[in-house]
């Protein structure tokens, strides 16, 4: 895992340039930095040793050094891919996986990722062709950003890399803050930053000064022709699918842990490891917390003692105030209450390894979130005549408040109300963001630069787009397809991948293998989704693998209701970020609209909890990423509300 940026045309003999650009990836790499200066580009990289420790340095080059590579990740089938390039007469001046993926792209050309399984993006300047060749893995682990201006383009693992080069002050994105606040995303190609664009997952880039840019999908998840088979001979497959790649993701020349979290998807991949893969007593780590029901550390506990690992347990309370700089620092764009929980596990286990694998993927591959039959229901419900629904049903439950809690009961009736009047790509894309600022909402809290920035733009089109589009005929598989594409990439994974990185640690995710996600895609939908049952392929696997204290729990949300269990940070936060909001001064935001959500959620007329975290993570990112506040002055502003009373209270 590393750090990798370059440089085509422009400024890419500098090196200077090339130093500040690594110098800002230096948590991503912190055992080694390199430089190569080529005829047309320069490629630098920030190395974290996991694969040939001695000799995997970077950039490398080809026997004659018309061709360098750099490249962030891990190819897990690259044993076999070496030694079939020895005998095709490559010659190896390493073992690493790096060196593979350069000589694949010798042997076929930009065909070379049909054959590549695991997680990176990389880039190859080819002095032959005087181009640049690009891609980046197939469900979107690692990142790559790139930014064109003029013949120069420059490319990224981190946005804040690429921020070095700009001549002054970096502008937003108003069409992407808009997309945020609708959707808790961000979508490629857009980033927070106007002129700074993001490879979508599965795809190519090719550059040279003399052909210009080019982009291009080289892989797609395909649900039909649905698999034949009984259902235990599918779980047979399944479970032989999931043991290969676990084996394959605890490849490694250094020690391998896991993260622990007690649930399905987590403990599963624990499981298949202890018992199929993996030797020796393998670490493990959790977080506890002190919230009751939130808790997983004793649900964590009870699969550490079946397997036997070297558990690591640490009791926190992730305090927001005091993490809020750090997070938006490290992720570079408006946060989520989930990176908090993933950025302090991810610096407890860099404490003990620089590899830790993990569940990350399993609810979009089998069907985790109650929205997917949530949206069936609608369906149903939407039979009822729409005057019914608008003209009664609606006056009514808009005289209900919402509850006190982010699923309440009255909160899962207005959604199903709610997603009732829409349908397809547009009903499953608008109800995502119901906890968000829909459209309406929008128009309260918009200023006008952003309702002018932002015209035309359709912060849904992304997920209705892939929902439209999916390689399948089943609801419960558009679903699924769109998230694996769009809100996969985006968001779990993204911060996973900058939360870890930030500490110098491989987070590795099984069930993200594509060769695993293709087998999935296939699966019957009722192996997924089961009426109210919930990734019934993956529960019926659990059950020879895991406690039935773990199957029987229901799935916890706890990022998602920190708004609430952490109410009295949320009030200092708003005292301090949001009744002298910046993006209202510049005239992004509209105060009387914010002013009136505040209002409501202090008298409990209505639920804007994760609302509210859009709006302080908006406003805090505009300070330290646009105005240039840095990490302490941030945290200094917000410490000094903490003995202030609220204006609520005046």
């Amino acid at each position: 895992m590393c750090g990798i940026a370059g440089i085509v045309g422009g400024r890419q003999a500098e090196r200077a340039v090339m130093a500040r650009m690594l110098d800002a990836l230096r948590h991503r790499g912190p055992d080694d930095e390199a430089i190569h200066v080529g005829r047309g580009a320069t490629l630098g990289h920030r190395r974290l040793s996991i694969i040939d420790l001695e000799g995997g340095r970077q950039p490398i080059g080809n026997e004659d050094g018309t061709r360098w590579i750099v490249c962030n990740g891990e190819i897990y089938n690259y044993r076999p891919l070496m030694a079939e390039l020895e005998a095709k007469g490559h010659r190896f001046s390493t073992r690493s996986d790096t060196e593979v993926v350069l000589h694949l792209y010798e042997e076929m050309g930009e065909t070379c990722v049909e054959r590549l399984r695991g997680m990176y993006a990389f880039a190859i300047w080819d002095e032959v062709e005087g181009k640049l060749f690009a891609a980046r893995d197939h469900l979107g682990q690692k990142p790559l950003f790139y930014r064109l201006n003029g013949g120069e383009l420059a490319f990224a693992s981190e946005i804040k890399a690429l921020l070095t080069l700009l001549p002054g002050a970096p502008e937003p994105d108003l069409r992407a803050l808009r997309q945020y606040l609708a959707l808790r995303i961000i979508a490629p190609p857009l980033t927070m930053f106007e002129g700074i664009a993001k490879l979508p997952p599965a795809h190519c880039l090719s550059y040279s000064p003399a052909r210009g840019l080019r982009i291009w999908r080289y892989w797609d998840l395909a649900y039909e022709p649905k698999l034949r088979g009984n259902e235990e001979e599918l779980l047979a497959a399944l479970e032989q699918e999931l043991i290969e790649s676990v084996r394959l993701h605890l490849v490694s020349d250094v020690p391998v842990g896991a993260f622990l979290s007690g649930g399905l998807d987590s403990t599963l991949v624990l499981a298949l490891a202890r018992t199929r893969a993996a030797s020796g007593r393998m670490p493990t780590f959790t977080i506890g917390l002190p919230y009751g029901a939130f808790d997983e550390a004793p649900y964590a506990r009870l699969v550490a003692e079946r397997y036997g690992t070297e558990h690591h347990e640490q009791v926190m309370i992730p305090s927001l105030v005091q993490h809020l700089p750090d997070l938006i620092d490290c992720l570079d764009e408006p946060s989520d209450p989930l990176s908090v929980c993933s950025y302090l596990i991810s610096r407890m286990a860099s404490r003990h390894v620089k590899v830790v694998i993990g569940g990350d993927g399993g609810d979009e591959l089998f069907g985790g979130y109650d929205r997917y039959y949530g949206n069936l229901y609608a369906g149903y419900y939407a039979v009822l005549p729409s005057a019914l629904r608008r003209r009664v049903v609606g006056p009514l439950l808009r005289l209900v408040p919402d509850g006190a809690w982010y699923k309440s009961r009255v909160h899962q009736v207005k959604w199903l109300h709610q997603a009732s009047f829409l349908s397809g790509g547009e009903r499953y894309a608008r109800t995502l963001g119901y906890f968000y600022f829909t459209p309406e909402l929008m128009q309260r809290i918009a200023g006008p630069a952003l309702v002018t920035d932002a015209a035309g733009f359709d912060p849904y089109a992304a997920i209705a787009d892939a929902y439209a589009q999916a390689p399948a005929e089943h609801p419960v598989d558009r679903m699924l397809y769109a998230d694996s594409r769009i809100r996969l990439p985006d968001h779990p994974v993204m911060i996973l991948d900058r939360t870890s990185m930030a500490h110098g640690l491989e987070a590795r995710a099984p069930f993200m293998d594509h060769e695993v996600a293709a087998f999935a895609a296939r699966l019957p939908t009722e192996l997924k989704v089961r009426w109210r049952t919930l990734r019934y392929a993956q529960q019926r696997l659990c059950q020879h693998y895991l406690p039935s204290e773990i199957l029987a729990r229901k799935k916890q949300g706890f990022s998602s209701a920190l708004p609430y269990l952490l109410a009295e940070e949320y009030r200092l936060l708003e005292r301090a970020l949001l009744y002298d909001s910046l993006l209202v001064r510049d005239g992004i935001l509209a105060g009387s609209g914010i002013q009136e959500l505040l209002i409501q959620q202090a008298i409990g007329r209505a639920d804007h909890g994760n609302r509210l975290w859009l709006l302080l993570n908006a406003e805090a990112w505009y300070r330290m990423k646009i105005l240039g506040q840095s990490r302490e002055e941030l945290a200094a502003a917000i410490a000094r509300h903490k003995a202030a009373p609220s204006p609520r209270a005046a």
